[in-house]
């Protein structure tokens, strides 16, 4: 977890010193990311909150991610992380919003293999969504998922 809080420690730094304020929508992290932030001193001064949303239905009536989006592709897809991120920069009122969804195992999910990730990124420029392969186990793919939220919310801040 080290690298974790490493990576963490760095956003909240940058944030703090830029001035901005994170918001996260997570699903296959459930909460990871912002438990990981919020580890690190002076994270109340930027983490806004987070959104679990593990069902395609909290993604849809909390983040407003579009059900006919949900529908036609499934949960793990770079638009639902791109909606996802923009939904929770909204409805958590930040500066960047930061979202995870993808396979963590045993099985394939949507027609996507296990270790597909996806991260979304949403500042007042616009939402990207990013692609990723982790391997290994449950725990395994999920601390990757955190490591590469935290990578991109690091860049989004430096940006």
């Amino acid at each position: 977890m080290s690298n974790l809080h490493q990576l963490a420690g760095d956003a909240v730094r940058k944030a703090l010193e830029s001035g901005q304020t994170v918001a996260t929508a997570e699903s296959l992290t459930a909460g990871m990311v912002s438990a990981v932030l919020a580890d690190t001193p002076g994270a109340s001064g930027m983490l806004q909150g987070g959104v679990v949303a593990y069902q395609n239905s909290v993604k849809d009536s909390v983040l407003h991610v579009p059900a006919e989006l949900l529908a036609r592709v499934g949960s793990v897809d770079p638009d639902v992380a791109r909606a996802m991120a923009a939904g929770a920069r909204t409805a958590l009122g930040a500066d960047v919003g930061i979202s995870t969804t993808g396979v963590a195992g045993p099985d394939a999910h949507d027609g996507k293999p296990v270790g597909r990730v996806y991260i979304g990124v949403a500042t007042a420029a616009g939402a990207a969504g990013f692609e990723y392969t982790f391997t290994g186990t449950r725990p395994d793919i999920r601390a990757s998922a955190c490591a590469a939220a935290l990578e991109r919310l690091l860049e989004a801040l430096s940006s």
